[in-house]
């Protein structure tokens, strides 16, 4: 298990940035940062692999948290190079 908070983008429609731990930003990119604009805290949670998660496998977001620090959810059917824009997949 694992704690998890997730933000809003105030700037991105139904986009939502998972990180580690609430209000630390350290280990996710300035540029993605920048481009997803203000952030709205949402929700805080303790992640499992038993977990269901609404629009993200929980399995692949755990992972990503432990690789990079943090996941981004995007709208359905958008790609992240294409949705932010210069940023590659993720």
């Amino acid at each position: 298990m694992m704690q998890c908070a997730i933000y809003k983008s105030e700037r991105k429609a139904d986009t939502y940035l998972y990180i580690e731990q609430a209000d630390n930003f350290d280990r996710v990119p300035t540029t993605l940062l920048d481009k997803l604009g203000s952030l709205k805290p949402v929700l805080h949670l303790e992640l499992s692999a038993q977990r269901k998660l609404i629009g993200a496998d929980v399995i692949v977001v755990m992972q990503q948290l432990i690789a990079q620090g943090y996941y981004l959810q995007l709208p359905p059917g958008k790609r992240a190079d294409t949705a932010l824009h210069t940023l590659p997949p993720l």
